[in-house]
This record gives C-alpha cells, sequence and structure tokens, in this order.
C-alpha cells in the first residue's frame, strides 16, 4: 500500500501540482509533506499527518516551516 500511495503522490506532484504554482502557505508543501511523511513512517500513520496538514491549510493559517516529524517523536495512545 505504501509504494502505491507513493505513487500516486508522485504522480500527483508531476501532473496537477504544477498547474497551481505557488500557492502553499507551508514549507515544505502539502505534496511534498505527504510523500515524505508515507516514506518515513507508513501508509497509515503518513496518510494520517498528510491528512492533518492539508486540513490545517486554509486562508488564515500562519504558515511556515512545516517539517514531517521524525519517526521517533511519534507518541502513541494520545
Amino acid at each position: 500500500m505504501k509504494h502505491v500511495l507513493i505513487a500516486l503522490l508522485k504522480a500527483y506532484r508531476f501532473a496537477v501540482s504544477p498547474l497551481y504554482g505557488q500557492v502553499c502557505r507551508y514549507h515544505p508543501t502539502c505534496s511534498a509533506y505527504a510523500l515524505e511523511a508515507v516514506t518515513t513512517h507508513g501508509s497509515l500513520r503518513g496518510s494520517w499527518l498528510a491528512v492533518r496538514r492539508v486540513l490545517r491549510c486554509h486562508p488564515w493559517a500562519l504558515g511556515g516551516y512545516d517539517p514531517v516529524p521524525p519517526p521517533n517523536s511519534m507518541t502513541r495512545g494520545v
């Protein structure tokens, strides 16, 4: 499943993302964040991190630098 998600994210970044230009409020962009999250944390936890990031991206968000947390910083059961 992880490889399917990675392939879909890469396809999105190649085909759709350039059409929008530089509109992302965060660095790295949401698609780059999702790709790194799935690669680092696996399909389930990485997808959850990506969904949380996309939900934070709205017109009133301050934006800025928002890296993917390292695997050892993730707490379980919280």
